[in-house]
């Protein structure tokens, strides 16, 4: 089995964009400096934060660097100044064993207390972006942000002196008879402060913010403000890794009159230098697939450096020169039971076309190491029953679940069932002197034709096999949640707001669709399904119904499966022109 977290070795070839940021983040006359690390669920960010890291500490310059995962805090009151309070903590610990840097690094800290109690971490960032705010805070946004040039000067005083009194007179209660001193002045002074504390320290402070886009948008977006009391500084550098559409998404919930041009303002403003993590293709996935196969085989740390090394070389130099060959890769290893290894590195050559070019995976990393633990954990269960099941054969059947989806799946489950283990039709596709064109395949399988040839093509051979344990298997697997395991939590949002739709229309489903990768459709689509199969009473369209034609308007592969449930259904006048309506989807 493999961990499902970030990573600091490379498998990907991501250390180029690792070293790329280290580039950025270390040109003193970049300081200060906002880095986004872009990509969707499962790309890769964290493990970009987590190579960069470790390609500044390869660079021996001194820094100081704070590690700050914005979903730890979620839920809690204070979120807002989670941010604030490990930076400050981190420059103290810097400061142990100096008295006087020790002292100064307390008295920033305790700064943040007074920031906390004027309600001084929200709403600056929107405003600078344009977008409408209320009330104190909208006078306060001014100087809050420092102005475009991170200066305050007499107009942004002039501007927030109003606002300044309302919001003193509003926590008044609050704070009591503790005198602190106008907003203005203490974000002034918290920012001076901040300033002569780093210089003491005489070393460049790098904050990498994680996790952004696994929070609720008011944490994620009270992360941003927090984050932006820092920006404009000297010798500051932050490297976000956030999904840049559910921050967007996020800006729109939480400041209600955000125009779509504000969403993208907001985001512009904040981060100077965005960084797209980029998909893995065909060469990345065969890597990747062959290093964790490498470490699941048991090969020793420096043999595996070795082979990364060999790997990751041969994918700098893809642009001029042809891969690393097998042989050429395990050439000299001492490595044990190495013809096995050579085996299992010559199925992943074969399954890595179908993992990065199939729409439902699309070369993701986090899904391609799910499908792996789901493999590895069907095979474990086969083996406790004493089924005399090989992993080509799981590995095959997990891949057609997930690419094709749960009608797909279920159909070939019933053939299987039905020809009582040998379907005719896997026979078809397997016989080179019957033409693809003229298989008789079920309707269910036609969403992807070009998957189900390259599919059919996969060892093991399925022809003259009894699939019935596999299917069995395979069966008992689907409901302990298969395709639900590598839906990403933004996938699993989205089933719950669309399974809520009443209506036909619904701008906020629409744009929760639009921020879920496309690979994630089908599986959505699947678990609408599953969904619906508890509802008794179709006489009247249930909840749900709209979401799933909204998301089947997107996908064409969606439409063709929702289509294929509903026609199953009991007839309703209801259903009639929704199935018209996905009929001219497809």
């Amino acid at each position: 089995m493999w961990p499902d977290k970030e990573s600091n070795i490379d498998f990907l070839n991501f250390n180029e964009t690792a070293e790329s940021i280290t580039d950025l983040i270390t040109e003193k006359h970049l300081l200060p400096i906002s880095v986004g690390i872009f990509g969707d669920w499962g790309a890769g960010k964290s493990s970009v934060l987590e190579l960069t890291k470790k390609a500044l500490e390869k660079k021996g310059q001194h820094h100081i660097q704070v590690h700050f995962d914005a979903w730890l805090y979620q839920g809690y009151d204070d979120a807002k100044a989670a941010l604030l309070e490990t930076i400050a903590s981190t420059l103290i610990k810097e400061a142990e064993g100096n008295k006087g840097l020790t002292k100064k690094a307390k008295e920033f800290a305790g700064r943040i207390n007074k920031i906390r109690m004027l309600g001084l971490l929200m709403d600056g960032g929107a405003a600078l972006a344009g977008i409408p705010t209320m009330g104190a805070m909208q006078k306060l946004a001014s100087f809050f942000s420092g102005g475009d040039d991170g200066e305050f000067g007499a107009e942004d005083i002039k501007g927030g002196f109003e606002g300044a009194k309302e919001l003193a007179k509003e926590q008044q209660g609050l704070i009591g008879p503790q005198k602190i001193k106008s907003p203005p002045k203490e974000i002034k002074e918290f920012r001076e402060a901040y300033s002569k504390l780093l210089e003491e320290f005489n070393k460049p402070l790098v904050v990498y913010v994680d996790n952004l886009d696994r929070c609720s948008p008011f944490n994620a977006i009270s992360t941003l403000e927090a984050m932006r009391l820092f920006l404009f500084l000297p010798n500051t550098a932050f490297v976000i890794a956030a999904d840049e559409d559910m921050i967007r998404l996020a800006v729109s919930e939480y400041h209600k009159g955000a125009t779509q041009r504000h969403q993208t303002d907001y985001l512009d403003k904040l981060i100077q230098i965005p960084v797209h993590v980029p998909r893995p293709g065909l060469l990345e996935i065969r890597a990747y697939l062959m290093m964790l196969i490498a470490q699941d085989h048991g090969v020793g740390e420096v043999q595996q450096e070795e082979l990364r090394g060999l790997l990751e070389n041969s994918l700098r130099m893809s642009w001029k020169q042809s891969q690393i060959s097998i042989d050429e890769l395990l050439d000299g290893k001492d490595i044990s039971d190495i013809a096995e290894l050579r085996s299992k590195f010559v199925v992943a050559e074969q399954l890595a076309p179908l993992l990065a070019e199939s729409p439902n995976i699309n070369g993701n990393p986090r899904i391609v190491k799910r499908l792996l633990n789901q493999i590895r954990m069907r095979k474990r269960t086969a083996h406790r029953r004493g089924m005399q099941l090989d992993e080509k054969t799981i590995t095959k059947l997990v891949l057609f679940e997930r690419c094709l989806g749960t009608q797909a799946t279920n159909k070939l489950y019933e053939l299987i069932d039905r020809e009582n283990g040998f379907p005719k039709v896997l026979a078809d596709l397997e016989n080179p002197e019957v033409e693809f064109e003229k298989i008789n395949l079920p309707e269910e399988w036609k969403l992807d034709l070009g998957f189900i040839d390259k599919w059919s093509k996969l060892p093991p051979k399925f022809s003259g096999v009894n699939l019935t344990p596999a299917a069995y298997l395979s069966r008992e697997s689907i409901p302990m949640g298969v395709v639900n395991a590598v839906m990403s939590g933004a996938a699993q949002k989205l089933v719950g707001m669309l399974m809520k739709q009443k209506v036909r229309v619904s701008k906020v489903n629409s744009d929760a669709i639009g921020v879920t990768p496309k690979e994630e459709f089908m599986p959505v689509m699947d678990a609408l399904i599953d969904n619906f199969k508890a509802i008794g009473d179709w006489s009247v369209t249930p909840d749900g119904v709209y979401g799933a034609l909204l998301l089947a308007k997107q996908d064409k592969k969606c439409a063709a499966n929702f289509l294929t449930y509903l026609k199953g259904l009991p007839k309703q006048r209801w259903l009639s022109p929704i199935m018209k309506d996905l009929e001219g989807t497809k």
